[in-house]
């Protein structure tokens, strides 16, 4: 299935593209499990540390276009290195901060700069550019797959060093986890870029402005909006459900591991799907899934298997609606500026993370639970599966001026 991958300097640019991505993304999905330490350790309240994480969330998103705009004129590797020093530096004086603001700084802002450059925009523009164009669907899943890899390693860990050294020990441990990445860096922008004839350079602007006149890619924004919303929910609030139903802390920590393990397999999947099937109809499908599985879950007991199950199905499709959507971008409007468009498509994604992760803290400081959020959750899922189906993925000629 990834017979593409192996040249080895395809592997070592898809492999190094993966471990900066297990870093980032696994540190950041792992944040809820802090919820509850910092809440008793500065007694600010979870509606405010539920606040600083979904300002991390959209801010993550919002540097995506900007990371990649300056990925794609200077280079990933600025961008790659600078990201993984804010996101230790983020980490490391997060421990420092007592209050709601300092908070915002640390986890809303530096924390989620950093990650954000060294995510998913940034990381399949760089391999994209230096892979051919038969490995670019596996190797995305393989990046993919990264994050979730990461998740799966972190969780447990983290929540380990939590109950035995503390919170603030865990918060310095990923600052370190951070700086040992940097040498991937090299790994990855190293490599040769593969010469490409883009069929059209007309420049970022010309090529944002044709994107955002376009109904595909408006409905992909739409579509990965309700992805964030869901995503961004879960990370940050499913700690908090496992306590409301009265099971310890190790549930939520391994109920997001598996998550991880489970996407790792997804990723890969739907990578592999890219190259056979209509990335439309594998969105689709995707985001199908989560409406039935939410659904079961709210049917059956909160036991720990229950939710152990629940996480191994939601896992599968978890972030492998990258592929498919990075696949979309490309199609429409080449690789030129990959980075920056399916950077834009990360924003509306984060936008939708933003409101998860923040309503998630209200709802279950005005209701006492998370219903609410579970039915919109559903909901939002619905609409998605509906609205990709029209998506076209014929490529768009850039035009040269508005309206022609």
């Amino acid at each position: 299935m990834f017979r593409s991958l192996g040249r080895p300097d395809i592997l070592i640019v898809t492999l190094a593209a993966a471990g900066i991505m297990m870093v980032s993304m696994g540190t950041r999905q792992s944040l809820g499990l802090f919820i509850g330490p910092i809440d008793a350790s500065t007694g600010v309240g979870i509606s405010t540390i539920s606040l600083a994480l979904a300002i991390g969330q959209f801010t993550w998103g919002a540097f995506q276009p900007v990371a990649g705009a300056v990925a794609d004129r200077f280079g990933p590797r600025i961008v790659l290195i600078g990201g993984l020093l804010l996101l230790a530096l983020g980490s490391a004086i997060t421990p420092f901060m007592s209050s709601g603001f300092g908070l915002n700084v640390s986890l809303g802002v530096l924390s989620a700069i950093g990650a954000g450059a060294g995510s998913f925009s940034v990381l399949i523009g760089a391999a994209a550019q230096r892979l051919p164009v038969e490995a670019r669907g596996s190797a995305s899943g393989v990046i993919n797959a990264g994050g979730s890899f990461g998740q799966f390693v972190f969780a447990p860990i983290l929540q380990k060093i939590i109950q035995t050294a503390g919170w603030m020990a865990a918060m310095w441990s990923m600052a370190a986890i951070a700086l040992l990445a940097l040498p991937l860096v090299g790994k990855l922008t190293g490599a040769v870029e593969v010469k490409i004839m883009h069929r059209d350079d007309s420049g970022v602007l010309k090529t944002i402005a044709t994107a955002m006149r376009n109904p595909s890619y408006l409905l992909l924004h739409a579509g990965f909006f309700t992805c964030g919303f869901h995503i961004a929910f879960l990370t940050t609030h499913l700690p908090g459900e496992v306590n409301l139903c009265g099971l310890p802390p190790s549930v939520a920590s391994w109920s997001l591991a598996i998550i991880g393990l489970s996407n790792i397999f997804g990723s890969l999947y739907a990578g592999s799907c890219v190259s056979r099937y209509r990335s439309k109809y594998i969105l689709a499908a995707m985001y199908g899934s989560r409406v039935l599985l939410i659904g079961l879950y709210l049917l059956l007991p909160r036991n720990e298997l229950n939710f152990y199950l629940f996480a191994a199905g939601l896992g599968f499709t978890w972030l492998a609606t990258v592929p498919p959507t990075a696949a979309i971008v490309g199609k429409l409007f080449g690789i030129r500026y990959l980075a920056t468009l399916f950077g834009l498509a990360l924003l509306s994604h984060q936008i939708g993370g933003f409101l998860g992760a923040y309503l998630g803290g209200l709802a279950v400081t005005r209701f006492g639970d998370y219903g609410w959020m579970w039915y919109a959750d559903m909901a939002l899922a619905a609409f998605a599966t509906l609205i990709n189906l029209p998506i076209r993925e014929e490529p768009v000629a850039i035009s040269l001026a508005p309206g022609r």
